[in-house]
């Protein structure tokens, strides 16, 4: 079976239809892909950004719940140091017994610095911050007191998974050792960092899985891709831009880059706007895809008609 992720930022910048539109296309998208048994959905995390992205994808991630019956809750990536370790236990606890279980977290330190003057945290601070809030989580879930900051607490309920899957995220090798020494898994796009993290689980005594091979970006699926192209480009522009000013300023790496054109878009190999047949293809090299249907605040009017014939056209293949 083909694997399909499907992600959401919620990005509403001034030219889309508005957050209360994509909010709506997105729960009812998430019925969808339960329906049609994708692999996960994937919920992201940024503040106090000029398009609104995603500030509390746990509160999010309780209304896709309440709206499916089995697909998994994928939060990738959680600023974990922008929260209270403590207060972060109860809500992925009461939000995996609301799911039936069906949560995993990506516990990040972020990069931008904008948001931890607005959260005032110290930034220097972040590696120590993302370390005690997993090791604060694995305690907390026990039900039982600990200490913490020199106080006696507790945390309840427990979540439902007797172990709550924590994965890391990170384009340091601080942050691969990090992940190697607290976590279940590093997210990472570079090898070498991957590499990193699994020496440093192997000595911790973990087994760490091979580095997955990647997926060929986002994939949008059209009969006539250069129309789409046509509409997506403003959205995905803006998505790609947004993030390589903030990577600029912080001086990090990620899969996006600034462009400044269609073309340059294209060749950065972000964004695919394929035929229903070449989506196949993609599907049978790499085995799993990934989609992000409302990228940049895509009307969701043109993002349903590539869900659907995803759907329709693409995973009958794989049946």
């Amino acid at each position: 079976m083909l694997q399909t992720w499907l992600r959401f930022d919620l990005r509403a910048p001034a030219f889309s239809v508005g957050t209360n539109a994509l909010y709506n296309a997105a729960l009812e998208m998430a019925e969808y892909a339960d329906r049609h048994d994708f692999t996960n959905i994937q919920l992201s995390e940024h503040h106090g950004t000029d398009d609104g992205y995603l500030p509390s994808p746990l509160v999010f991630g309780a209304a896709v719940a309440a709206r499916t019956k089995k697909i998994p809750l994928l939060f990738s990536a959680m600023i974990v140091p922008l929260h209270d370790p403590l207060r972060l236990a109860e809500d992925l606890a009461v939000l995996d017994q609301l799911s039936n279980g069906r949560v995993t977290l990506v516990a990040a330190g972020g990069y931008v610095a904008s948001e931890y003057a607005m959260f005032d945290k110290d930034m220097q601070k972040r590696g120590a911050l993302v370390a005690e809030t997993i090791t604060t989580l694995r305690q907390a879930w026990t039900g039982e007191l600990f200490d913490f900051r020199d106080r006696t607490v507790r945390v309840t309920p427990t979540p439902l998974q007797k172990h709550l899957p924590i994965l890391m995220g990170g384009s340091v090798p601080a942050a691969a050792k990090r992940a190697g020494r607290l976590a279940d898994g590093f997210v990472t796009h570079i090898p070498e960092l991957y590499q990193i993290y699994c020496d440093e689980a192997l000595a911790h005594g973990k087994t760490p899985t091979p580095f997955p091979v990647a997926v060929p970006g986002y994939i949008f699926v059209a009969e006539n891709p250069e129309a789409l192209w046509e509409q997506l480009a403003p959205h995905a522009l803006h998505e790609t831009n947004a993030y390589g000013k903030w990577q600029a300023a912080a001086s990090t790496d990620s899969i996006y880059r600034s462009v400044d054109s269609i073309d340059a878009l294209k060749a950065s190999g972000l964004y695919h706007v394929v035929t229903p047949q070449q989506c196949i293809e993609l599907g049978k090299q790499y085995g799993a895809v990934l989609l992000h249907p409302l990228v940049g605040g895509l009307d969701p009017k043109i993002a349903w008609r590539s869900l659907e014939l995803y759907v329709e056209k693409v995973l009958p293949a794989f049946r």
